[in-house]
Parts: structure tokens; C-alpha cells; sequence
């Protein structure tokens, strides 16, 4: 009887850890949607836009344009 018992207690610890286990899974692979639908998907130049570099870039062309006697004159 004692075997029985114990074969019991342990078909009952797989099962409860399996069930944990997908659940765990299931929680991750939800929380990893959510994440990915929050973040905004940029495409393009657009990505680019926010960078330090960029902006620096627009800056000076723009210093430089409104330097020159006539729009579009760089020389």
C-alpha cells in the first residue's frame, strides 16, 4: 500500500510542475506581446530622426543655409 501511495505523490508532483511549467510559458510569451505592441515601430529615415547624430546633422545644414545669401547656395 505504501508504494501505491507514494507512486501517487509523485504523479501528482510531474503533473502540478508540468502545469506550472506551461503556465509560467504562457505568462512570458503574453507578457512579450504586450511589450511589442507598446513600442512604436518606426520605418524609414523616420528611425533615424531622434538619433543625436541626425539632428546635428540637420542643425548645421540648416546654419549653413541661412548663412548663404540665397536659399539653396552653398557656395
Amino acid at each position: 500500500m505504501d508504494g501505491e501511495h507514494r507512486g501517487g505523490r509523485l504523479g501528482s508532483f510531474v503533473v502540478g510542475g508540468v502545469l506550472g511549467a506551461s503556465a509560467a510559458l504562457a505568462a512570458a510569451r503574453r507578457r512579450r506581446r504586450l511589450a511589442q505592441q507598446d513600442r512604436p515601430v518606426f520605418q524609414g529615415l523616420e528611425a533615424f530622426e531622434g538619433a543625436p547624430c541626425y539632428r546635428e546633422i540637420v542643425e548645421k545644414e540648416r546654419d549653413e543655409l541661412e548663412g548663404s545669401p540665397f536659399p539653396g547656395d552653398r557656395g
